[in-house]
C-alpha cells in the first residue's frame, strides 16, 4: 500500500520580533487553512524573523515560542516544523555563546526533535551571534524519512547529500528577494540530484534591513512543481507526496549507485 503524506506549507508575513502575534497567527492559518494536512512547514524563525538581536529574542527550551507550537502540533493533529531562535544553557561555553538557530519537528504526541542550522550566514553577521550545528537529523515519519535544513544550508551541497538515508528535504527560510533565483533554483537542484521530494517554506513581506518575496515550493524529485505559493503573498500551499512514486523512480534510474563517498569533518 502506498505510502502518503500530505503537506501544507505557510510562506508568511512575519512580524518583526513579535513571539505573541506570529503565533497566533500560525494556529490560526493552521485551524482555518491546513484542513487535513499531515505536516505543516513554516518559515526559519517563524516566530521573531531573522533577527541578529539573539540577547532580545532567543527563549529557552521550555519557553512561550516553543510551548505554543508544541501545543498547536498536539491540538492540531499536525506535525509542524520551523526554526526557533533558542538560549541553551546546556550548551553554552561563553556568556556571548548560548544561543542557536534551532529547527524543530513538533510531533502531533507532543514530542519533539531538533537541528542546530550548520552553515551560518556569515554575510549577516549569523556567525557572531549564534552557534553553528555539527551533525544532521533525519526524522521518520509517516513512513517518510526527512532531512530538515535551514534557510543558508541550501547553497552547500555536500551537507545536504543524500546517501539514501531520506526521501524529502525540507528547507525553512528567511531568504532576501534581491537572491531568489537562486532559491527556486537550487531547490530544483537539491531535488535532482537527490532524487527526494524537497519543500521549500520561505517568508514573505518586509522586515528592517530585507524584502522577501517567498517563492515557496513543494518539488517532486524530478525538481517539478507540485505546489508553489504565489510570490510575495501571505498563503498556504499544499501537496501530497507519494513514496510509491518516489520509489519508483529511483528504481528505474539509481544513479544513486554511481554517487561519489565522502566524509564530513568537524571543524
Amino acid at each position: 500500500m502506498d505510502k502518503q503524506l500530505k503537506v501544507a506549507i505557510f510562506q508568511m508575513d512575519i512580524v518583526w520580533e513579535n513571539p505573541t502575534e506570529n503565533c497566533r497567527k500560525v494556529a490560526e492559518w493552521i485551524e482555518r487553512e491546513a484542513g487535513d494536512a499531515d505536516l505543516v512547514v513554516l518559515p526559519e524563525m517563524f516566530a521573531t524573523g531573522f533577527s541578529m538581536n539573539p540577547a532580545s529574542i532567543a527563549q529557552e527550551m521550555d519557553g512561550q515560542i516553543v510551548t505554543a507550537i508544541r501545543d498547536l502540533a498536539v491540538s492540531s493533529g499536525k506535525a509542524i516544523i520551523t526554526s526557533i531562535a533558542i538560549h541553551d544553557h546546556i550548551r553554552r561555553t561563553e556568556p556571548e555563546m548560548g544561543y542557536f538557530n534551532r529547527l524543530f519537528f513538533f510531533a502531533p504526541d507532543g514530542v519533539w526533535l531538533t537541528y542546530n542550522k550548520r552553515h551560518l550566514f556569515r554575510m549577516g553577521g549569523e556567525h557572531e551571534k549564534y552557534v553553528g550545528g555539527n551533525s544532521r537529523q533525519i526524522i521518520h515519519y509517516k513512513g517518510f524519512r526527512i532531512c530538515p535544513l535551514i534557510c543558508y544550508d541550501l547553497r552547500f551541497p555536500v551537507f545536504s547529500r543524500n546517501r539514501q538515508d531520506y526521501d524529502v528535504l525540507v528547507y525553512v527560510a528567511c531568504w532576501p528577494e534581491s537572491r531568489r533565483y537562486a532559491w527556486s533554483t537550487l531547490l530544483r537542484a537539491r531535488a535532482i540530484e537527490n532524487q527526494a521530494y524537497v519543500i521549500g517554506v520561505n517568508r514573505c513581506g518586509t522586515e528592517p534591513k530585507n524584502i522577501y518575496s517567498g517563492d515557496s515550493a513543494i518539488l517532486d524529485y524530478l525538481g517539478q512543481p507540485l505546489a508553489e505559493a504565489t510570490p510575495s503573498v501571505e498563503c498556504m500551499a499544499s501537496a501530497t507526496l507519494s513514496l510509491e512514486a518516489l520509489e519508483t523512480f529511483r528504481k528505474g534510474f539509481p544513479a544513486h549507485l554511481d554517487a561519489d563517498s565522502y566524509a564530513l569533518t568537524e571543524e
